[in-house]
């Protein structure tokens, strides 16, 4: 294991965390995409991008689990580089059986949601704090099983609004299509 590699990337998904700390005790969170926050994520992902060069993705193996977490924590708020995101997420699926399970699902489902297309693994939410609509709620529940997250009650899959509902859902907040659309996410409103 690389202690070098290993402490820069749990140094900067704490740097990360702090900042996104700071903001919401400010009160500066809550509403859009905040420069101060944007610009730690481009470093991190600059910086992570580095890494993934020098050594590959930053698997358990190669830096432990805390930092191979934090590189995924990085790549999660890495949110205005779509084509940085969805590369990490092909080399997770390659070092699948080094990475934590619930990693690779948290960003395929974060991926699908910022592309206005169902999520897998129920773990994404909506603005109002249900969860996005998922591709087949009848499995939800074995997916969940198979990367170890929690089983959600019968209850909770019911609330989950349908697929189609997902222009209806994303089209609430104007300034969030606008920002998919400028950053590539989406190339039109659906």
């Amino acid at each position: 294991m690389n202690e070098i590699w290993s402490k820069e990337l749990i140094d900067l998904a704490e740097k990360d965390l702090s900042i996104r700390e700071k903001l919401v005790a400010e009160g500066k969170l809550s509403r859009g995409y905040h420069p101060e926050m944007e610009k730690v994520h481009r470093q991190n992902a600059d910086r992570l991008r580095e890494m993934i060069k020098a050594i590959g993705f930053p698997t358990i193996s190669k830096v432990g689990e805390k930092a191979s977490d934090a590189a995924w924590l990085i790549i999660q708020h890495a949110i205005g580089e779509p084509e940085f995101m969805k590369a990490c997420y092909d080399l997770m699926i390659e070092n699948s059986g080094d990475i934590n399970p619930s990693n690779i699902a948290y960003l395929y489902d974060r991926i699908q949601v910022f592309q206005s297309k169902p999520q897998r693994y129920g773990t994404q939410l909506t603005a109002e704090g249900s969860i996005y609509p998922v591709e087949d709620k009848n499995i939800l529940n074995n997916r969940r099983v198979e990367i170890n997250l929690p089983l959600l009650t019968q209850e909770e899959i019911n609330k989950i609004p349908l697929i189609e509902d997902i222009p209806e859902i994303d089209g609430k907040d104007p300034d969030y299509t606008f920002w998919r659309i400028k950053t590539g996410w989406i190339s039109e409103i659906r």
